[in-house]
């Protein structure tokens, strides 16, 4: 007994706690310097103009989209590695890593298609204003023709955290980060003796990172996770079932985050009917609160793989421990959310450059949309239990309400009013319904999937 807790994974050995804390605490210091270099972006290029601050804005709903299949595609590896890893099925999990670098690999030939032919039209059917379009698509442009490092970053990094090695995971994200920052200001202003690229500059600067950080990640899975194994034959060798595995998990997970996209889309309409500057401020609220999100998220993707492993092993106690500590974690920090946009909301508005216009729309917007956080991470946590165990459809359902059933609806219907400070209270509104929906789905994944371990 004490050689196989030996070869055992941490997952299944160490204690809960210390265990979350050693999972989640190097994701979410990673997803905070992910979080300033996205601020740090849309800072230096609100110093361009107003109007590049909200062309950046209108660039997110599809930047977050190719995200969504990314990291969507990295959650359904996620799951399937950790669970064949629990069940100690080496053959499984090694199939699971190189059919998901395949899956990315042609996730990133989709997009390349869309930065070469579709940008252009997506930018405008935002904005009538010529400067602002062109500002969005240039940087689209680059930002998906060149995003061949964004998706092998996103899949070397859910390598890394499947295996328990989340601090390598951190490493080769704040590569990328660190990276995209110091390229920023260079190539956006053209110092020391570089052009001036203005928003080409800063889309650069970040497909750079994220090549950078791609090349971080394989060296670090190639050297030190020994639990996997990676080929060329093996990656060019695509095994159905596992495909079809991942894509069970991961599809969901996709339309859940590619769902953001679309609440984002049409609430940048909403608002482009007051002014630009709304768009301009609801893009700035994305970026400041991905301070309190993106942690959050982090810690999110430090439970999963524990519970999925976990459940694979068919240890309960752990499963439950688990998440208790994680939301009372995740409501501690969005708690801190909020009572920060309360209080300072004008300084992080400033940040931005932000105009007597900008911050007479802000300051309220802030503040109210910040109420809803604490729920927000409630209902977070409590979904990672659906990731986990292969019920990624509840996810689904959820995010469903929240931002196409409930929030932009409720959003439009205010938006009637005439009065734009009325559109944010959709937000706190949205929140209530999901998290109602969150405990109905927990409660039935608990008594039907848990409870029978």
């Amino acid at each position: 007994m004490p050689d196989k807790a030996v070869r055992e994974n941490k997952m299944g050995t160490m204690p809960v706690k210390r265990l979350i804390i050693s999972m989640s605490l190097p994701m979410m210091i990673s997803m905070l310097v992910q979080a300033m270099y996205n601020v740090v972006d849309s800072i230096f290029v609100a110093w361009l103009s107003d109007k590049a601050l909200t062309a950046a804005s209108l660039a997110f709903p599809l930047q977050n989209f190719m995200i969504a299949v990314g990291g969507g595609t990295g959650v359904g590896i996620n799951a399937l590695l950790s669970k064949a890893l629990g069940e100690k099925k080496r053959d499984e999990a090694d199939r699971a890593a190189n059919n998901g670098i395949f899956l990315q690999l042609f996730s990133y030939a989709l997009f390349v298609i869309i930065g070469v032919f579709f940008v252009k039209t997506y930018a405008a059917s935002l904005t009538d204003d010529p400067e602002i379009a062109g500002y969005a698509s240039d940087y689209l442009r680059y930002i998906c023709i060149f995003s061949f490092g964004l998706f092998m970053q996103m899949t070397f990094e859910r390598l890394l955290q499947s295996t328990g090695r989340t601090i390598q995971s951190m490493i080769s994200q704040m590569t990328g980060a660190v990276i995209n920052m110091i390229l920023d200001p260079i190539m956006i202003f053209g110092l020391i003796g570089f052009p001036k690229l203005g928003m080409s500059g800063a889309a650069i600067a970040t497909v750079i990172g994220q090549s950078c950080a791609a090349v971080t990640g394989l060296i670090l899975n190639l050297k030190t996770n020994k639990d996997i194994q990676l080929s060329i034959r093996k990656i060019f060798s695509p095994v159905a079932s596992t495909i079809k595995n991942i894509y069970f998990v991961g599809v969901p997970s996709i339309l859940m985050i590619s769902i953001g996209s679309v609440m984002t889309y049409f609430m940048s309409i909403i608002l482009g009917g007051f002014s630009y500057t709304a768009q301009a401020v609801f893009g700035a609220y994305f970026k400041i609160q991905s301070f309190f999100f993106l942690p959050v998220f982090g810690l999110n993707n430090g439970v999963i793989p524990v519970l999925a492993y976990n459940y694979g092993a068919r240890k309960r106690e752990r499963i439950m421990e688990a998440l208790k500590f994680a939301v009372i974690l995740a409501f501690v920090m969005m708690s801190a959310g909020t009572v920060t946009m309360l209080l300072i909301p004008k300084l992080l508005l400033m940040a931005f450059k932000a105009t007597p216009e900008m911050l007479a729309i802000g300051i309220p917007a802030l503040r109210i949309i910040s109420l809803h956080f604490p729920l927000a991470g409630i209902a977070i946590v409590l979904g990672s239990v659906f990731q986990a165990f292969s019920k990624s459809y509840f996810s689904l359902i959820i995010s469903l309400a929240r931002q196409l059933i409930v929030l932009l609806p409720v959003a439009w219907l205010l938006s009637l009013t005439g009065v734009l400070q009325n559109i944010w209270w959709a937000f706190i509104i949205s929140e209530v319904a999901s998290l109602t929906l969150t405990a109905v789905f927990f409660k039935y994944v608990k008594r039907t999937v848990v409870d029978e371990l």
